[in-house]
């Protein structure tokens, strides 16, 4: 009997000393546990207050392995109510028998949750825990911009990934007590940590501008068939991004039934040659430099020129033509008797002011640098090319900001999709991560000599809409400016270009006295029957989105004599 009380005695003192602190830990791990309380997303909406995107909460279906008898007439009942595979679940719960939680279903809906609550299911084998649900109210507009949160509330792809941290919030944590039953006896407030919920996102997007766009670009695509095509529309004096599409699009609602070339968004991640777009910014800057004057007649040598070892054509043969109707007729020969002029190391410097080959810094995944190689790989064949828009390749946003400037009497603004963004006057280069592109020294945020800007926009790029290739891009009643753009793509098996395979581009804007409005429409490689130019694809598009957004804007629209639009789907708004 004395040695059984030894025994006990020390077995007592082992259990207090030694083994004190390890039996605390076991008995508090037992007893207390932390439950992560979600944060609730913040919205994104538009500039005039509707809902882009939005959280709702819901319930989602947890069960206790542990506590149910019979899994097969457990699960028999839940496959009543939810489309699960009845065969899964019941082997999941099996294996898992020991374990006192197991997700059967997330985020159910309100008619599935009251279903589940009739059913006859042992009281603690299961459980609703609520969790928030990323909805989209406008379906797949605007997809590309806004992206998407997956069940665990993780951004992917346009703002939803960009803001994330600021977007999601930070998780709060509920410590609780439990008895040996595992029922809960007491919630440990002082140790709890309320949740940040995320913070709402005010877009520089105009939800009706957007939903046009998304119907016109759509109705495109259908008639051309193109690889892909995207729009942009800008407000060029603050860089201020109106509507922002992508074809082929995707609902964010719907992730799982996304096709896998949908997801990327052509506008900041489509590399292509801009054609001749990119002519009035090698005139402008032949101009800024005292290369030509605007009252200079190019000689174009009747549509034929030799540079070097190659032979310069123009579609039609012009002897002589002036400054302005260089870009109203698209000339390649005069493009490159000014670029002779200018010189390589002018014209590399005026394609490195312009922002090309470094991204605009635009709060979205995914923009690319575009190719601009750097000047010592430049030669005489590059000193006819570039000023055609070949031999660099540029993204539809670097296009349309490029064009902002010019727009934006020769001041470059940056590009932003944020009410709050700063919208200041910035100088694109140096930037610190440009690889392609060096830094040209000395070069301010104002480019180009307002007065010279004006003339671009005024008289050249005006009088391309309104007597040369972007006859197509006329409103009735408005002033539009704008330049077409149509390049050929590179043919993998010959090494050169393709003869029909092209990229067709229109940028405009209105009112050329006072530019309110950019757009851009870019289409990859339309196969559809028709003449595949920038003028004939893009240009009607792009004149039937400015002309409605010049409507949303007040001060506009009440000097417009165009007729209103009515025909907007209600379910929309």
């Amino acid at each position: 009997m004395l040695l059984g009380w030894a025994i006990m005695i020390g077995r007592l003192i082992h259990l207090q000393g030694a083994q004190r602190e390890s039996l605390n830990t076991r008995v508090t791990r037992q007893s207390s546990f932390t439950e992560r309380i979600p944060a609730r997303p913040g919205e994104i909406l538009d500039r005039n207050g509707h809902v882009l995107a939005m959280t709702v909460t819901c319930e989602s279906l947890y069960v206790v392995p542990s506590e149910i008898d019979d899994v097969a007439d457990f699960v028999w009942q839940l496959t009543r109510v939810l489309d699960v595979n009845s065969d899964e679940l019941y082997e999941r719960l099996v294996k898992n028998s020991e374990k006192q939680f197991v997700w059967v279903q997330r985020r159910l809906s309100e008619e599935q949750t009251q279903q589940i609550r009739q059913l006859n299911l042992p009281s603690r084998a299961w459980g609703f825990r609520r969790e928030y649900l990323r909805q989209y109210p406008q379906g797949d507009i605007a997809a590309h911009v806004l992206g998407m949160r997956d069940i665990d509330n993780i951004g992917h792809g346009g703002l939803e990934q960009s803001l994330d941290d600021l977007i999601c919030g930070i998780d709060g944590t509920r410590m609780m007590t439990r008895d040996a039953r595992g029922v809960v006896v007491e919630v440990e407030l002082d140790r709890s940590v309320t949740p940040e919920h995320g913070r709402t996102v005010i877009s520089t997007l105009d939800i009706l501008i957007q939903i046009k766009t998304e119907r016109l670009l759509s109705e495109l695509v259908e008639r051309w068939k193109p690889v892909g095509a995207c729009a942009i529309v800008m407000e060029p004096n603050t860089g201020e991004v109106l509507a922002m599409a992508s074809q082929p699009t995707f609902n964010p609602n719907h992730p799982g039934e996304v096709p896998s070339n949908a997801w990327r968004n052509l506008a900041v991640s489509a590399v292509f040659e801009p054609g001749s777009t990119f002519k009035p910014f090698v005139v402008s800057w032949a101009i800024q430099q005292g290369a030509i004057r605007r009252d200079d007649v190019i000689p174009c040598f009747s549509g034929a020129y030799r540079m070097g070892k190659r032979i310069l054509h123009d579609h039609h043969p012009y002897s002589k033509l002036s400054v302005e109707d260089v870009l109203v007729k698209s000339s390649n020969i005069g493009m490159a008797r000014i670029s002779e002029q200018l010189g390589l190391h002018e014209l590399y410097r005026a394609t490195a002011a312009f922002g090309f080959g470094a991204r605009t810094g635009i709060e979205l995944p995914g923009e690319v640098d575009g190719l601009v190689r750097p000047q010592a790989d430049w030669d005489e064949y590059s000193l006819g090319s570039i000023p055609m828009g070949h031999e660099l390749a540029v993204t539809p946003l670097q296009l349309i900001t490029a064009h902002a400037a010019l727009a934006n009497r020769g001041s470059m603004v940056r590009p932003h999709l944020l009410v709050d963004s700063s919208s200041d006057q910035i100088t694109p280069l140096p930037l610190s991560d440009v690889r392609t592109v060096e830094a040209a020294p000395g070069l301010e945020s104002t480019l180009i000599d307002p007065e010279i800007a004006e003339w671009i926009v005024r008289h050249p790029m005006k009088a391309v809409v309104e007597r040369g290739t972007g006859r197509n891009g006329q409103i009735d009643g408005l002033s539009i400016f704008g330049k077409t753009g149509t390049a050929q793509k590179s043919d993998p098996e010959t090494g050169g270009y393709s003869d029909t395979k092209h990229v067709c581009s229109f940028i405009c804007g209105a009112p050329a006295e006072n530019p309110q409005v950019l757009v851009l429409i870019m289409v990859d490689e339309p196969t559809a029957e028709g003449l595949h130019y920038g003028g004939t694809v893009a240009a009607p598009t792009a004149s039937k989105i400015l002309e409605f957004a010049l409507q949303r804007l007040p001060h506009v629209s009440s000097r417009m004599t165009v007729r209103p639009e009515h025909d907007l789907p209600a379910r929309r708004l």
